[in-house]
């Protein structure tokens, strides 16, 4: 989804940084507090008795009505600090902040919560805090209950709530109070799946009504699929600002399991082909089969780059448009550099509402044998998909990586976490290509072979049985227990 700049801004954040003064010890703190302004009434230079600690540096961005934008980094790298900033508990060391409207922020668990008061007392102290009136709170106060699911402990203190009764009331509070901006900090990953639908749903709702919502999450595809935009921190400095897709690359391949160094200029490109098919002997496309991708970012290290994707139908020919159970050819081409170990080559398919449909790599396919790099391949991948999916728009992104071939060698007894932990990420193309799935064809008639986003493999067996001869069963069967009975 696109945001017209003519929207109104919830949240701008220009040029801010945050520093901290850190102490050794304790007795630091007071000689920082009474020495130096001794010494500067002496006219001796001042000493200083801590360390600055820079938790952001020079962050810039901005958020509209109506738009999700997610904050991502490692632990450490600034998002929580950036948050209590923008929710105004903090005050920047320099930079500005400016905030249109009521916010709701849900930073951490239950915060702003008295653990002795009830449910009840917490709601009406929480909405007095926001800036609601009793009145208000108690017009809402129905809704809040209902959506935190928690029945009768909203009389009960909330120190005998479990984690996610507690988490619960308190995204229904924030959640019901009308505000302009919600800022969540990694709050729904407690409660079960029904719930964060849920809170998903009600996120919906707000965002379609013009709130703004910020969203902390270590889960990347929460990330990618309810949010337009994300901001990638690193150490406190904004590494990427732009589509959560690509910010999501960017994390992952900021996040190698070792480091790695690009590598200049690529040799002449000798041809490795990885087809599931074993069809090797494939004849070359058309210069004119082939997308532009020269407008699309590749996110790397700049030791491979993709050098040519075509979309083609089981005849070879390009095509972007499909009907249901169709079969579709993804050609994908990467050209290395300095890279050892055994290419993995994937594609990731997305609906229109950003939610993965199908995502399938090297590693998953039975692919006996592989070569391994070497300096200036040029990797081949054709992939064929049954597009067994629900008909409309699509969009598909392409990547590569690498895994030490003692992995690939002994791939059977490889755990996804120890594959995902040596993986190493290459290249990425986000949001490459798009495709459309219309309606099957069977017979010259339109049919729907399925309901939902996929079609899942599967067998039906039914059976019928004369109506009589069930009553006369369940007779029978209630004669003889009470036989047994008697």
């Amino acid at each position: 989804m696109s945001f017209e700049s003519s929207l109104p801004l919830a949240i701008d954040v220009r040029g801010v940084s945050k520093c901290y003064h850190v102490y050794d010890k304790p007795s630091d703190r007071l000689k920082q507090a009474t020495f130096p302004r001794l010494q500067g009434a002496l006219g001796v230079e001042r000493q200083k008795y801590f360390r600055d600690f820079w938790a952001l540096r020079d962050v810039s961005f901005s958020v509209r009505a109506g738009e999700s934008v997610g904050i991502i980094g490692r632990n450490g790298s600034g998002k929580s600090t950036l948050l209590q900033l923008i929710c105004g508990t903090l005050a920047p060391t320099s930079g500005e902040i400016e905030t249109n409207g009521r916010i709701a922020a849900l930073l951490e668990l239950g915060s702003g919560f008295n653990p002795e008061f009830s449910g009840r007392e917490n709601v009406f102290m929480n909405g007095a805090v926001l800036g609601l009136s009793e009145e208000e709170m108690a017009e809402r106060y129905d809704r809040i209950v209902d959506f935190s699911e928690i029945g009768d402990f909203i009389e009960q203190p909330v120190k005998t709530y479990s984690s996610g009764m507690f988490m619960r009331l308190a995204f229904a509070v924030q959640a019901h109070i009308d505000a302009s901006i919600v800022i969540i900090d990694e709050a729904l990953t407690v409660g079960d799946v029904f719930f964060r639908q849920k809170c998903y749903a009600r996120l919906d709702e707000l965002r379609a009504s013009g709130a703004a919502i910020l969203l902390v999450s270590h889960s990347m595809p929460d990330i990618e699929q309810y949010c337009e935009r994300a901001v990638l921190l690193d150490q406190g400095r904004m590494k990427f600002l732009g589509s959560s897709t690509e910010a999501a690359r960017h994390y992952y391949v900021m996040n190698q399991p070792r480091g790695s160094t690009a590598v200049p200029a690529l040799a002449s490109a000798r041809p490795l082909i990885l087809d599931p098919d074993e069809s090797t002997g494939q004849v070359p496309l058309a210069s004119d089969a082939f997308l532009s991708i020269d407008g699309i970012a590749q996110v790397g290290d700049g030791r491979a780059s993709c050098v040519a994707v075509a979309v083609l139908d089981v005849q070879g020919q390009p095509c972007d448009s499909f009907r249901q159970g169709d079969l579709a050819v993804f050609h994908v081409e990467y050209e290395v550099g300095q890279v050892a170990g055994i290419p993995i080559c994937g594609i990731l398919i997305s609906n229109e509402r950003g939610i993965f449909v199908h995502g399938k790599n090297t590693w998953q396919y039975p692919i006996e044998q592989i070569a391994a790099l070497e300096p200036g391949m040029r990797v081949t991948c054709r992939q064929e998909i049954a597009l067994d999916l629900a008909p409309g728009d699509y969009v598909f992104e392409v990547g590569m990586s690498v895994v030490p071939e003692g992995m690939w060698r002994h791939r059977g007894s490889i755990s996804h976490e120890q594959m995902t932990a040596a993986e190493e990420r290459l290249c990425h193309l986000a949001k490459v290509g798009t495709f459309t799935v219309a309606l099957a064809l069977r017979d010259g008639v339109s049919v729907l072979t399925h309901h939902g986003i996929a079609d899942l493999p599967g067998a039906m067996h039914m059976q019928s049985s004369p109506a009589a001869s069930i009553t006369a069963l369940s007779s029978s069967s209630a004669r003889h227990t009470d036989g047994e009975n008697s």
